[in-house]
């Protein structure tokens, strides 16, 4: 199994609509699309990225499918209007937390 790794900021007074958008249409999409969300953190208090998503699929192959895909460009162009910092790593499911 592979993991995509996911880490970004939230934009100042984009909050709510962020939240909106991720809870009714990123996450769903990425269920839609194929991909095991296995966590999702917010960083209240610290430095890092204020948001880390980690979710599995079974191989790097239908991950590079699914980044490939028109519906994922969609999701990312949304989500992107609401978010900095973007990141974007896929690794290794190991079973543990991973960064």
């Amino acid at each position: 199994m592979v993991k995509l790794l996911l880490t970004w900021d939230i934009k100042p007074g984009q909050e709510a609509e962020y939240f909106d958008f991720v809870y009714k249409e990123f996450g769903p999409g990425l269920i839609k699309l194929g991909i095991q969300i296995t966590e999702a953190w917010y960083t209240a208090f610290g430095t890092g990225p204020q948001i880390l998503i980690g979710g599995v699929v079974d191989t790097q192959e239908t991950l590079s499918a699914i980044l490939d895909s028109e519906e994922w460009a969609r999701l990312y162009k949304k989500l992107s209007r609401y978010i900095t910092n973007f990141n974007r790593r896929v690794v290794q499911a190991t079973g543990r937390f991973q960064l």
